[in-house]
């Protein structure tokens, strides 16, 4: 029955309380006895410990989810189930935002300096096993890192010079 008067009260403002009772086949005195009710016992603990989690909540700077919520509250002598808080939480809205970790660098920063260019942009070779050139590539994956390493030997690599070019005719 309290479903449809939470109905009722929600649209009270689109149409009239009578005819909306009449639609939904309750009685008015029974839709302004819910209305002036006061909350149960359980409702009041329940808006009073949605009070103290979001004080708790603000103190971790939004960063406590809700089993750390509910280590605080034990800490604190407030009795509430896990799930519960976590319930609680949820229709708060209160998410809690996890710092990433810090990372420490396996390079240090600095200036590297200019690297050489020990080739002179020249990507040919007369023989093969002359000239190699290589590169590595990081890939991030689910697993970490994947560093895929490629060397070229310039004689087999075909260049621009040596590549075949076509051209098409007009018909």
């Amino acid at each position: 029955m309290s479903s449809k008067y939470e109905f009722l009260h929600g649209c009270k403002y689109a149409y009239p309380i009578v005819a909306m009772c009449a639609w939904l086949d309750v009685s008015k005195s029974g839709y302004y006895e819910w209305r002036d009710r006061p909350a149960s016992a359980t409702a009041q603990r329940r808006e009073a410990l949605t009070e103290l989690i979001a004080d708790v909540f603000a103190e971790s700077d939004q960063t406590y989810g809700h089993r750390r919520v509910h280590a605080q509250l034990a800490r604190q002598g407030v009795q509430a189930g896990l799930e519960l808080v976590r319930a609680l939480m949820r229709e708060a809205g209160l998410v809690a935002c996890q710092p990433r970790p810090w990372r420490h660098s396996l390079t240090e920063g600095g200036d590297a300096g200019a690297l050489p260019d020990l080739v002179g942009r020249d990507f040919t070779a007369d023989a093969p096993g002359v000239k190699l050139v290589g590169d590595i590539s990081y890939i991030p994956t689910w697993q970490g890192w994947l560093y895929l390493a490629t060397v070229l030997d310039c004689h087999s690599k075909p260049s621009s010079a040596t590549r075949p070019t076509t051209t098409t005719k007009p018909r």
